[in-house]
């Protein structure tokens, strides 16, 4: 019997393949527990349009994350904050202060687990951040640090 796989199953299949399994297995088994449903015709189209749709999904917000990337590379913001007299800050910038200078100065959203920092930023200055997207895309933002 010819099954489509609504989940993955360990030593059958992964979900959304159509698979020939045993008449038994199917309907005692996959069928009863929702794992699975009957390849009929009907199933295979409305599988293959759900397909199509989630492929020109991922092609859209690849896209979108590529531009946002290309906004945000070499981008540069100024944060102000307190200084000691030994110039230090006296508190080290954060991840969530950034974004939201990001979303302030250059208008782009962005979430706190995108942004990397290589060492925290706890003097005034030039400082270089990473943000990380989806599909292995990185952009580089300067992070200029002045006093208050």
């Amino acid at each position: 019997m010819k099954v489509i796989l609504l989940q993955d199953i360990q030593g059958t299949g992964k979900r959304g393949e159509t698979k020939n399994v045993a008449d038994g297995y199917a309907r005692n088994f996959l069928l009863k527990k929702g794992l699975a449903q009957a390849a009929t015709k009907d199933a295979l189209t409305k599988m293959e349009t759900q397909h199509k749709k989630q492929v020109q999904e991922a092609e859209s917000d690849l896209q979108q994350q590529q531009k946002t990337a290309g906004k945000l590379d070499g981008g540069e913001i100024e944060i102000l904050s307190k200084v000691t007299e030994s110039g230090t800050l006296y508190a080290a910038i954060s991840v969530s202060k950034i974004v939201q200078e990001i979303k302030n100065q250059l208008g782009i959203s962005i979430k706190l687990k995108q942004v990397f920092i290589k060492k925290q930023i706890k003097e005034v200055g030039e400082h270089e951040i990473v943000v990380r997207f989806d599909h292995g895309l990185e952009a580089e933002v300067r992070v200029l640090v002045s006093q208050e």
